[in-house]
């Protein structure tokens, strides 16, 4: 399993940009596709954004689109997702995870332990 930690997270205003990182260790990062996923209170946790192995190919869930970007490193095992244009509807714990694959619409997390995640908070 991959070990992953987030960081970047803080309290933004409203139509302000933030952007989250994701440090992996373990030389298996490159096999997987990765996510950004987040957890609001009293809310389900959700993929907001994923990434295929190369980089390639990306998925954004409908609420994020235009708004925030994946992306990755390989060689320094890292993950950053780009935020911008926030709203208070984007306050949450963000994780990043490793997936099944980029095939299922919403891609699914592949493991079932999670990090710690970073909280964003937007304020209006």
């Amino acid at each position: 399993q991959v070990q992953l930690a987030e960081s970047g997270g803080g309290l933004v205003q409203a139509g302000g940009s933030l952007t989250l990182s994701c440090q992996a260790s373990g030389h298996k990062f490159v096999s997987y596709a990765m996510g950004w996923f987040r957890q609001a209170p009293d809310k389900e946790r959700e993929v907001v954004a994923a990434i295929g192995w190369s980089g390639d190919a990306t998925y954004y869930a409908d609420s994020v689109k235009g708004r925030f970007t994946i992306y990755r490193d390989n060689t320094k095992n890292a993950l950053w997702l780009r935020m911008s244009d926030l709203t208070p509807e984007d306050t949450a714990i963000y994780y990043c995870h490793a997936l099944v694959d980029l095939i299922e619409d919403p891609p699914r997390p592949e493991f079932a332990t999670w990090g710690q995640g970073a909280q964003v908070t937007v304020s209006s």
